[in-house]
């Protein structure tokens, strides 16, 4: 069953002027606060932030691609990662020599252009970059742009966390309700090594201001979302407040089943605890 696009490009604007808005705020000891990601600390972030405004306007808008992956034959998107994970490390290294005014200004700028650049896109038209997490080869750039706002938001979200204050500014309905629904596409994709009869049924809920929750039911040879509410075999219930450190591979185990309930067969919801929606 085809889903409806989620639409995320008109809540960009905002979202910057809650980044811009809160670093602003920040002392300078602050910007050095770790973070949940075990490498980055508070401008870490920050400038990781802004490579993706920058990268972004570099090789779609512009067609200038600099460094080209170099993959190993068969490496796949483990290879990827890899590189990408080497390119942001690059990044760190030379931007931090500018200072947090410095990377304010940049954000500011490259920010507004960034946004102005998704508008120009065809929703429909198919992306530069497939949503791997989920499973495609090709997506949309409807689903390339949504997929952006998750990396913005979670990433906005660190930093609050860091800090210790603010947190609550993005788990609004309005600004956390499409970073769930984006993230939670990831579900059929992940659950496709999870063999069950055809029907069943898996609920997933997650509670707090942006309360939703989603159907995933078992067809003759995949797993899909489906608006059905038919009595579910299994149903998860995530705290709000933590779902997106679950999503995005910032939660151990341990620490998932503190704040994860889970009513009916526990074999069928326990794969909801390593569902991951960002490039890891």
């Amino acid at each position: 069953m085809r889903q409806p696009p989620i639409v995320t490009l008109p809540l960009f604007a905002e979202l910057d002027r809650h980044l811009l808005n809160f670093l602003r705020t920040l002392a300078p000891e602050e910007w050095e606060r770790q973070t949940l990601a075990p490498r980055w600390k508070v401008m870490d972030v920050a400038l990781h932030l802004l490579d993706g405004n920058l990268r972004t306007l570099s090789m779609l808008r512009d067609g200038y691609f600099g460094v080209q992956p170099t993959l190993a034959e068969g490496s796949g998107y483990a290879g990827l990662v890899e590189f990408l994970n080497q390119l942001n490390a690059d990044w760190l290294t030379a931007m931090r020599r500018l200072s947090p005014a410095v990377v304010l200004w940049l954000l500011e700028l490259s920010g507004r252009e960034y946004t102005a650049f998704l508008a120009t896109l065809d929703p429909w038209a198919p992306a530069a970059f497939a949503v791997a997490w989920a499973g495609e080869e090709e997506s949309p750039n409807w689903f390339h742009v949504a997929r952006e706002y998750t990396e913005k938001w979670h990433h906005q979200q660190q930093i609050r966390h860091a800090v210790g204050r603010g947190t609550d500014e993005l788990l609004t309905p309005a600004l956390y309700e499409p970073y769930l629904q984006t993230s939670m596409r990831a579900l059929p994709h992940h659950y496709r090594t999870v063999l069950a009869p055809e029907g069943t049924q898996l609920r997933v809920r997650v509670q707090g201001l942006a309360a939703a929750e989603w159907q995933l039911r078992r067809r003759a040879d995949h797993w899909e979302l489906t608006s059905e509410r038919a009595t579910p075999d299994a149903t998860v219930t995530i705290g709000g407040a933590v779902a997106w450190q679950l999503f995005s591979n910032e939660l151990d185990a341990a620490t998932a089943n503190r704040h994860v309930q889970v009513e009916g067969e526990q074999w069928l919801a326990e794969k909801i605890l390593d569902l991951v929606a960002v490039m890891v």
